[in-house]
C-alpha cells in the first residue's frame, strides 16, 4: 500500500488564467499531531510549542554557567565559519547573495546574526530566519525571529498553513504556499520523537543536569553565607540554680545575636561570646553528606553531552575521555559544529540560494575550520601524491570542479 497519494488542484495564475496542477501529499500527513495534543488536529489549529521556553532561557542559560558556556561555544564557533558560493561545482568570490550573508541587515553582521540562529536553535531546538524582499521582489534582508514568538499553524495535508509571529496583542502572519512550500520564514529544527512541527531543545534533554547543578551551586552559596561552615548547635547546660531551659526573651535574643554578628562570609572566623551555661557543639558533615560536589560534577557533564561539548573545554574536571585539549577540539567540529554547519547550508539551498539563481549553492568553508588544519593538508598531501589519479580526479576529490569545466567558465565571462 502506497503512502504517498496524488491529487489534481486548479491554480489560477497572475494573468487570470487556469491549470490543473498534479500534487503528492503523504497518506497520513493530516494525522500529525504534537506530544500536547490528545486529539487529531483539524485545519487551521494553532499548534504552541509543548515546552517553556521562558524556563529554559532563565533556569538553563541565564543561569547555569555549563549550559551557557556550551550555547556559546557552539553558536559563536559555528558562526565564524563562513560559507562559500559554487556554481556548477566553480567557486563564486563576488556575488549579491555573499553580500547578503556578509551583511544580513541594518542591525547585525553576518556572524551576529548566524550566532543568534545557532543560539536559538540550542535553546529552543527551533531556529527561523526571516527573509525580506525589496521592491523588486529580491531578498535583501535576513532577520532571526524569536521561536517563543512563532506559532505553527498546521494544514490538513501534514503541511504548515501558515506561520503567526505573535508579540504581546500584535500577531504577525507568514503565508506558505501550499504547493511550492516556500515561505518568507525558514524553520531549522532538531529532531523531535514525538512532536511533528517542533524541534527538541538540548536543554530539555539536560533539564535534569541543570537543576542538579544549579542546586548545588545555590547550596555552595548558602553554605558561605552561613560562615562557610557546616551548621552547628549551641548547647545549653544549666548550671545550679539555672532553669533548665532558655526563656523566650533570652532565646530571641541570642537567635538574633547569632545571625547579626556571627553568619555570613563576612564573620567568618569571628569568636563566640558564650553566656554561661551555654555550649558550641560543631555539626560536621559525613563523607555521604559531601558526595553533592561529585554529584554537581557529574551533571555538568552530563549538560555537556547534552550539547555535544567535551567536558574538557568547558574545564570540568573528571573523567576526560581525550588525551589532549587539541583532540577534544576537533571532536567538537567533527561530531556537533560540522554536522550543525552542513544541516544549516542544506536549509539555505533550499529557502534562500534559488532565489539568486540557478546552480548556486552554498558549501561549509572547511578550509577556515583551525581544528581541522591538519587533517586537511594531510589529505591534499595524501591526493598530491597519487600518481595514478588524473588532475581532475584530484580536483573532484577535493571538491573543486574539473579542469575542463574551468576553463569553459573563463571562456564564456571573457
Amino acid at each position: 500500500m502506497s503512502l504517498i497519494k496524488s491529487f489534481i488542484t486548479k491554480v489560477r495564475g497572475a494573468n487570470g488564467t487556469t491549470a490543473l496542477v498534479e500534487q503528492k501529499a503523504s497518506a497520513i500527513g493530516g494525522l500529525k499531531t504534537s506530544a500536547s495534543a490528545t486529539h487529531w488536529l483539524g485545519l487551521k489549529q494553532p499548534q504552541w510549542t509543548n515546552r517553556n521556553y521562558e524556563n529554559l532561557a532563565k533556569e538553563g542559560y541565564r543561569k547555569n554557567v555549563i549550559a551557557n558556556r556550551a550555547v556559546k561555544i557552539v553558536a559563536e564557533s559555528a558562526a565564524s565559519i563562513p560559507f562559500k558560493l559554487y556554481r556548477g561545482g566553480q567557486p563564486i568570490k563576488h556575488h549579491a547573495l555573499l553580500d547578503l550573508l556578509v551583511k544580513p541587515n541594518p542591525l547585525q553582521s553576518g556572524k551576529d546574526l548566524l550566532e543568534s540562529f545557532y543560539s536559538y536553535l540550542q535553546i529552543a531546538g527551533n531556529g527561523w530566519l526571516e527573509g525580506v524582499a525589496n521592491a523588486s521582489g529580491h531578498v535583501a534582508e535576513i532577520y532571526t525571529l524569536r521561536p517563543d514568538r512563532m506559532q505553527i499553524v498546521p494544514g490538513s495535508k501534514g503541511f504548515p498553513v501558515r506561520y503567526d509571529y505573535k508579540v504581546g496583542a500584535k500577531t504577525h502572519s507568514f503565508p506558505v504556499d501550499f504547493i511550492t512550500g516556500e515561505s518568507p520564514v525558514l524553520h531549522l529544527k532538531t529532531f523531535h520523537p514525538t512532536d511533528d512541527w517542533y524541534g527538541l531543545s538540548p536543554l530539555e534533554a539536560a533539564a535534569y543536569g541543570v537543576d542538579i547543578h544549579n542546586a548545588a551551586s545555590g547550596w555552595n552559596k548558602a553554605l558561605f553565607d552561613n560562615a562557610a561552615r557546616p551548621s552547628g548547635a549551641l548547647v545549653f547546660e544549666p548550671g545550679e540554680g539555672q532553669s533548665s531551659s532558655l526563656t523566650d526573651e533570652q532565646f530571641d535574643r541570642l537567635k538574633n545575636e547569632l545571625e547579626s554578628h556571627y553568619m555570613g562570609a563576612s564573620n567568618a572566623g569571628r569568636p563566640f561570646l558564650l553566656e554561661g551555661g551555654l555550649k558550641w557543639q560543631q555539626i560536621a558533615f559525613s563523607p555521604a553528606d559531601m558526595e553533592f560536589i561529585n554529584a554537581k560534577h557529574v551533571s555538568a557533564r552530563e549538560i555537556a553531552l547534552a550539547f555535544g561539548v567535551p567536558p574538557m573545554l568547558l574545564g570540568i574536571p573528571g573523567d576526560n575521555t581525550y588525551a589532549n585539549y587539541a583532540e577534544a577540539n576537533r571532536a567538537l567540529w567533527r561530531l556537533t559544529l560540522l554536522p550543525l554547519l552542513e544541516k544549516t547550508a542544506a536549509a539555505l539551498n533550499s529557502w534562500l540560494v534559488p532565489k539568486f539563481g540557478s546552480e548556486l549553492e552554498l558549501r561549509v568553508d572547511r578550509d577556515a575550520i583551525p581544528a581541522l588544519q591538519s587533517e586537511r593538508e594531510a589529505l591534499w598531501k595524501r591526493i598530491g601524491e597519487a600518481d595514478f589519479l588524473t588532475v581532475d580526479e584530484k580536483r573532484e576529490a577535493l571538491g573543486f570542479a574539473p579542469m575542463r569545466d574551468v576553463v569553459k567558465d573563463v571562456k564564456d565571462e571573457g
